[in-house]
């Protein structure tokens, strides 16, 4: 079997890659590593989320934990419940990921991303029983949980964002049915869009990867802001009023600098990822305020946040998180935070963004490979030393294969633009030719 964990759980492709078959195992290997007797569960709106969680809750049963489906809910909520009542969770989403692709998020008891030597754990389990066939022991009855709303709502003074206009994208996801409520019992004045799933449009040319349609609104509106969710609503991307895309660089930088003011920052430290821009940095430093970096993937993130103590982190895709609400990344949570800090510096989001953060040119490519992403990078790691080098402080150069899709991901920050492009474009090419197995001793050496 080739499903294996990801940075973020579990995902493939629909039919081909993941069926109910091999969630049924799945939810049977993990039903005795959770913690917990019990377990909610919640999907988004992808066509394939019912017959799934389905299956999933079948496989729990079998291994004898009890189910309770929350229905349609973005992950957030999946683990804010999970904490409340101090269970195990599980999300069925493929997050960003296009309508043909699914997948299991998994939480411990108390909505805890899973640490390394449980997943471990449960994939040995799995591969040694990889699919288990329909059982019938699970009837689903959904249940209606307003915790995870009234949290987000609760987690700022009431009425703060009394008078902001909003646009608010939810990508056809698992945030279309609550995102515009919360922000509207906040007082703001709330326009939706790309709330209307139908199965198949799920971050169709909309949402937090694809933000182009809701900048278009924002300006054409004369909105304050705006804020984009990914498919299962667990990261956000702010536009500003101009149109302005913001990122969680950006979302990071406000709430870090706010939180400082009053006395909230533990530690003065920020934790990010490896893929946080140098503009985002330098900016922290000027408060002087601490980084600490991880890996990439929130599970990393939350890692450190619980290891050092620290109240605040998240990554530049918008996957921010708060420990004093939160057990996981919450795009609606952090879309709140973030405009609260806004009202109540009496600025708007886009001038406190430019101020904190100039960020450094920087390029992202996704280059997709056939083979091992791992031993792709291994193959061009004298070229990344090598451009590395090159650039010296003023410069980064990251590599690394993705742990949800098939691709190697290649970011080059540089002081200009050109040379940022010029590094990215000989590393993409070297990585398309260690993937075609031709080596990477001419794109070296070009």
């Amino acid at each position: 079997m080739d499903l294996s964990f990801g940075t973020d759980g579990v995902r493939g492709r629909i039919g081909t890659e993941l069926d109910a078959a091999s969630v049924r195992g799945l939810g049977f290997a993990a039903a005795g590593h959770l913690g917990s007797d019990r377990v909610v569960v919640g999907h988004d709106p992808r066509e394939s989320g019912p017959e799934l969680v389905d299956a999933l809750a079948e496989g729990f049963v079998a291994g004898g934990v009890d189910v309770v489906s929350l229905g349609m809910a973005p992950t957030p909520a999946v683990a804010c419940v999970a904490a409340l009542d101090s269970v195990a969770g599980a999300m069925v989403s493929a997050s960003h990921n296009p309508w043909w692709d699914n997948g299991v998020k998994l939480f411990a008891a108390g909505g805890r991303k899973l640490g390394d030597e449980t997943q471990v754990a449960i994939q040995e389990v799995w591969h040694r029983r990889p699919r288990l066939d329909p059982t019938g022991n699970y009837s689903r009855a959904e249940v209606a949980d307003r915790r995870w709303a009234d949290s987000v709502v609760g987690s700022v003074a009431p009425g703060a964002l009394t008078g902001m206009r909003l646009v608010v994208d939810c990508a056809n996801g698992a945030t279309s049915l609550s995102a515009g409520g919360v922000l509207s019992r906040l007082g703001a004045q709330v326009t939706v869009i790309h709330d209307s799933p139908d199965g198949r449009n799920i971050n169709e040319r909309c949402g937090s990867t694809r933000p182009e349609s809701l900048q278009d609104a924002v300006v054409s509106s004369g909105a304050d802001a705006g804020l984009a969710f990914d498919g299962d609503g667990d990261r956000v991307v702010a536009v500003a009023s101009d149109g302005s895309l913001l990122d969680g660089d950006h979302l990071l930088a406000i709430c870090a600098v706010d939180r400082l003011g009053r006395g909230l920052l533990t530690g003065s430290t920020v934790v990010v990822t490896v893929m946080a821009n140098l503009g985002l940095r330098r900016g922290l430093a000027d408060h002087e305020i601490l980084v600490h970096e991880t890996d990439v993937g929130d599970r990393n993130v939350l890692e450190a946040l619980d290891n050092g103590g620290w109240s605040l982190g998240g990554e530049q895709s918008g996957h921010i998180v708060f420990p004093e609400f939160a057990s996981t990344g919450d795009g609606l949570l952090t879309g709140v935070q973030v405009l609260d800090a806004v009202v109540r510096a009496g600025r708007t989001i886009g001038d406190m963004a430019a101020e904190l953060v100039s960020r450094t040119p920087q390029v992202l490519e996704s280059i997709p490979v056939s083979g091992s992403g791992a031993a792709v990078v291994a193959g061009v790691a004298d070229l990344i030393q090598e451009e590395a080098g090159r650039l010296g402080s003023d410069g980064r150069v990251l590599v690394r294969p993705s742990g949800t899709e098939p691709v190697v991901r290649v970011m080059v920050e540089a002081v200009d633009a050109g040379t940022a492009e010029s590094v990215a474009e000989r590393l993409c090419e070297a990585v398309r030719n260690a993937d075609a197995g031709t080596g990477t001793g001419a794109a070296a050496g070009s």
